[in-house]
């Protein structure tokens, strides 16, 4: 008998979810929308066995429902699904980044012989949409479960085995914990990011060199702040009283600068400094996190006619995908003239040795 597999939502999540399980021996994969023209898309592209606009028949004698809905949809979604008539023993799944709502949200519809598992895949990318989806999204990122306590062990099984086909690693949380975490490392930064880059923005009402010079090191730790505000406001309000706390410790740390600054405390300064790199060095580059990741390489290049099109060409003709090329004009904190962005870390390994072979100086 082959397993029905839904994804309600194939954007860059649902569709890369829908990859990694088509074609697998056994698994049928069912695509929903309610938009006809997106269906279309779905079997067009290839990432689907099947599209349907009807909910009901998206859900009938489903085995596992992915609720890839945006996170201030994920609660109406849910009640929707309580009003149809689920396969006993379905399990129910989202990719939403905050846990502990959804959890609660699930409790209170007293499903019976339905399992609902929280799920978060930690990987993401610049692009969004089902154009954007791949097989090797979640490969080596972390894949977030977060059942309740009293979860049936089997059925938690049973989606951990059906999640190897993504080759994420998964890890079970509590969904509170899960709040706390993605809180401090995903959520709080983006705040802190938002709020740096407007308070630049407002300087530059006065001197517009902030926005002439912020380039190299700034438009890096603020990339994020970029997002998409919908989806943000959403996950923050969500998020808010974990929030609220993180913002209140983030107060005290940077009231601990205004600290030693003003008593001129050079040792103080040092200490923060060797500490927070300390602590980052720890961290793996090359693990898929929350917060998705462009691999960069900086180069210097002659001042000649045609030089940027030699090297795109020269990457193009060893078919290495590159995602974004920038001409610096400002390099404080930023070594060569010429950043190429990668969106795998393969790519830019490899742009790195033919470049290198080709006689330029690579940064990485």
């Amino acid at each position: 008998m082959r397993t029905k597999i839904t994804i309600l939502g194939v954007g860059l999540i649902g569709g890369s979810l829908a990859l990694c399980f088509k074609n697998k021996p056994g698994l049928h994969v069912v695509g929903y929308s309610p938009n006809p023209a997106s269906t279309e898309k779905y079997i067009k592209r290839g990432v689907v066995d099947e599209a349907t606009t009807s909910l009901k028949e998206a859900v009938h004698e489903a085995d596992y429902i992915f609720v890839c809905s945006p996170v201030g949809m994920l609660e109406s979604m849910l009640s929707q699904l309580r009003e149809l008539d689920l396969k006993p023993g379905c399990i129910v799944t989202d990719v939403g980044s905050t846990k502990d709502s959804v959890a609660r949200c699930a409790r209170s519809l007293g499903w019976h012989d339905i399992h609902f598992i929280g799920g978060h895949p930690m990987a993401g990318s610049e692009r969004s949409g089902v154009e954007a989806a791949s097989t090797l999204l979640f490969e080596n990122a972390f894949y977030v479960l977060t059942p309740d306590q009293d979860v049936d062990e089997d059925a938690y099984s049973r989606l951990v085995s059906l999640l190897r086909y993504t080759k994420a690693h998964i890890i079970r949380m509590n969904p509170d914990e899960h709040d706390e975490v993605v809180g401090a490392i995903s959520h709080l930064p983006h705040l802190v990011a938002v709020a740096l880059v407007n308070q630049v923005r407002r300087y530059n009402e006065s001197n517009e060199l902030h926005e002439l010079l912020a380039a190299g090191g700034f438009r890096d730790i603020t990339r994020i702040a970029s997002s998409d505000p919908v989806i943000w406001r959403d996950i923050l309000l969500n998020n808010r009283d974990i929030l609220l706390h993180l913002l209140q410790d983030w107060k005290a740390g940077t009231e601990r600068f205004i600290d030693l600054l003003q008593r001129r405390d050079g040792e103080g300064i040092m200490q923060q400094f060797a500490e927070a790199g300390e602590f980052r060095s720890r961290m793996p580059e090359r693990r898929k996190g929350v917060i998705h990741a462009l691999y960069d390489l900086y180069m210097d290049v002659p001042d000649h006619p045609g030089i940027i099109g030699k090297i795109a060409s020269e990457l193009g003709n060893h078919l290495i995908n590159l995602s974004n090329l920038q001409i610096i004009e400002s390099r404080e904190d930023v070594p060569g003239v010429l950043r190429l962005s990668f969106r795998h870390q393969s790519d830019a390994d490899r742009a790195n040795e033919l470049l290198t072979s080709k006689g330029f100086t690579i940064y990485v």
